[in-house]
């Protein structure tokens, strides 16, 4: 679990950290050819308005001009010696460091290799023998300011990314961790169960060994055989009820014969147990269902309510049916389930009473086996405890 639980994490931390990452890298490339698209239609401009003797005068807007770029104009002859040098600029720049410019960035002399987040300047050459140098200082500290505040932003979210895939992470594993516990007691309690007549089995067999004529080893055998085989049938019905798909096939059965027909088979064994036997069943109730099903769930709550009243008392079983659901009620009188107990008694392998349960070969799977029918039927089940009854719920919802 604590490895499927790091896996998780790492797998939504990867996929968060590289969105986040990609959007970041994005919106900086984006930008960067956003200023270099921009950059290359300034020099255009400024290599046309170069070409023209007016940008040379006193009188000129350089803000017009130059759309507010820094501009220097070294101006050569046709030996390529200096003749004027202009600054176009409202920095006050000697003409040794406008020279020196372009001695220290001839390397970014083609537009094409320059990379914005190191140059400073550009420096180009026009058709009147005229070399232009463009500062771009400003563009450089744009970029490298957002590069700097994306990577600030690019740690802060890594941070809240922690953060909320290690909630996400334990709230996604913690369903699969309860089921995983669950299983996991249910794999201890189930060997528990089967551990001791195993291990009577066992010590009959070599009693028997050692005694052949001792058929009282061979009683034990039987019994404890007996048991263990309820115990591994209840086991397989409860992993058959508990993995069955939503697209199981329902039909409509007459609910009403059904369970008429199926308490009728308790009349006897109820007499014996020196019970009495009631039933109220509405006629004519259709529902949609698996109808072997349902006659399991009520041999379940039957078979409890008989194991579990008092001496010479009544068990009821209630079939009726309002506007919009069916309620099946199996009642008996006998000892209260306490409130803190009554959602339990649905788990696998709970009992109120162990001792008196597990000489009865009982196990706590019935009532178990009973939740999942109902559920895989689109019902629900409770109980309730009033006036000394014990009464087992089930409802169905009736579409009209």
């Amino acid at each position: 679990m604590k490895k499927l639980k790091i896996k998780v994490f790492y797998i939504m931390f990867s996929m968060l950290s590289i969105f986040v990452l990609t959007l970041l890298i994005i919106y900086n490339v984006t930008l960067y050819l956003n200023e270099l698209t921009r950059l290359k239609d300034n020099v255009e401009t400024i290599k046309d308005i170069t070409s023209k003797p007016f940008y040379q005068t006193d009188w000129y807007d350089r803000n017009l001009l130059f759309m507010d770029l820094d501009v220097y104009v070294i101006k050569f002859d046709n030996n390529m010696n200096i003749i004027s040098i202009y600054n176009y600029t409202d920095r006050d720049v000697t003409n040794e460091e406008i020279l020196n410019i372009t001695s220290r960035y001839n390397n970014y002399s083609r537009l094409e290799d320059i990379n914005l987040f190191l140059a400073e300047y550009v420096i180009l050459l026009n058709t009147q023998n005229e070399l232009i140098i463009i500062n771009v200082e400003d563009i450089n500290a744009r970029l490298l300011f957002s590069l700097k505040f994306s990577i600030l932003i690019f740690v802060l979210s890594e941070l809240l990314i922690v953060y909320i895939v290690k909630m996400l992470t334990n709230w996604l594993i913690k369903p699969v961790e309860k089921s995983f516990l669950k299983q996991k007691q249910f794999i201890i309690d189930a060997s528990h169960e089967l551990k001791t007549p195993l291990s009577v089995i066992m010590t009959s067999a070599e009693c028997l060994s050692s005694n052949p004529k001792e058929t009282k080893w061979l009683d034990n055998i039987k019994s404890e055989t007996e048991r263990m085989n309820k115990l591994v049938l209840d086991l397989l019905y409860l992993a058959k009820y508990e993995n069955l798909h939503e697209s199981r096939i329902l039909s409509i059965v007459d609910l009403s014969k059904l369970i008429e027909k199926s308490v009728l088979t308790f009349e006897s064994l109820v007499y014996d147990k020196g019970l009495k036997l009631k039933y109220n069943i509405e006629p004519n109730i259709k529902l949609k269902c698996v109808g072997n099903e349902i006659k399991q769930l009520l041999e379940i709550l039957l078979d409890n309510a008989i194991k579990h009243a008092y001496d010479k008392t009544v068990i009821t079983v209630n079939l009726n049916k309002s506007k919009d659901e069916i309620k099946l009620i199996v009642k008996n009188k006998g000892d209260k389930i306490p409130k803190e107990d009554q959602a339990k008694i649905f788990e696998r392998f709970y009992r109120l009473d162990n001792s008196r349960n597990r000489n009865e070969n009982r196990y706590g799977l019935g009532l178990a086996i009973a939740k999942n029918i109902v559920l895989n039927n689109n019902g629900k089940i409770h109980v309730e405890c009033k006036s000394g009854f014990t009464s087992f719920i089930v409802t169905f919802k009736v579409k009209n």
